[in-house]
């Protein structure tokens, strides 16, 4: 029996859910999407909310850094505009022809036998474009998208927000060294706390098992303070709250052997693999 016992607990596996970002993490950065991202957003920051020109670009920079998401920081600072027409006119337009079948990563994900998920920012619209153009939509057991976590549809008459009076006003708000100048947003997205305790309930993920991906430091920073394991993607350089680091996510092979070996070698490794700090600069 207590052979047994000694067996059963080395045989069990370290990850049972491989959880990952979309946008810079399946795909890389020179695509031109993230690029092509940005303009639009502060396009309908311009025409459709009236934020001036000649501030636009540093308003939505500020937004983003405190709030993961420029729409979270727009909503969080009074803006209330309906979520649809937002992500048809941010992701509308994406160069998504500049993605192509990813035959190997394809492969490389069929062949892992761990469960997959999908936990992205993006509207399901966006995603499912994405998955599609990489040949990838049949490699995930569920999509956690934008409208998974955010069931409503933004425009809420019921709330009173005090919106900015102008872009001055948030610039001035971003000098000062405390953050509570900065109201909460009532969008749900990482890097924050609430939108991956949503994920774990939705998709039944126990975080301690589960490793995961994504471009973002500060969503992989939030992700190691929650209890995931973390692979930062679109880097050679672990930095704070990094567990691994790829340059591309084609080299999750190599930096992770041990997703593919038997469960009782991968026990074997894994006190030791686990530790190490996986760099590696092999483009993909």
């Amino acid at each position: 029996m207590e052979y047994e016992n000694q067996y059963q607990h080395v045989a069990e596996a370290k990850y049972d859910c491989l959880l990952f970002d979309v946008d810079d993490t399946l795909y890389p950065l020179s695509s031109g999407l993230s690029k092509a991202c940005t303009r639009n957003i502060e396009e309908f920051m311009v025409q459709r909310l009236g934020v001036e020109g000649d501030k636009v670009t540093e308003v939505n920079r500020v937004l983003y850094r405190n709030y993961g998401t420029s729409m979270a920081g727009l909503r969080a600072i009074g803006y209330n505009f309906d979520y649809d027409e937002y992500h048809s006119f941010v992701h509308g337009r994406l160069p998504y022809e500049n993605l192509k079948h990813d035959h190997v990563l394809r492969n490389l994900l069929h062949s892992l036998p761990i469960r997959k998920v999908i936990f992205s920012n993006g509207d399901k619209v966006h995603v499912a474009k994405v998955l599609t153009k990489l040949g990838l939509e049949d490699c995930f057991e569920r999509v956690i998208s934008f409208e998974t976590i955010n069931p409503t549809n933004g425009i809420n008459t019921s709330e009173s927000f005090n919106l900015r009076e102008s872009s001055a006003e948030i610039l001035d708000a971003n000098t000062c060294l405390s953050q509570s100048v900065f109201p909460e947003t009532p969008v749900i997205c990482k890097p924050f706390k609430n939108a991956f305790e949503e994920a774990f309930k939705i998709a039944n993920i126990n975080p301690q098992k589960t490793l995961f991906f994504d471009d973002s430091i500060r969503n992989i920073q939030s992700a190691k303070e929650i209890g995931l394991h973390t692979v930062l993607v679109g880097t050679s350089h672990r930095s704070n709250g990094a567990d691994y680091a790829l340059e591309s996510i084609h080299n999750i092979r190599e930096a992770l052997p041990e997703l593919w070996e038997s469960d009782t070698k991968k026990a074997e490794g894994v006190a030791y693999s686990g530790k190490l700090a996986i760099q590696t600069s092999v483009m993909a």
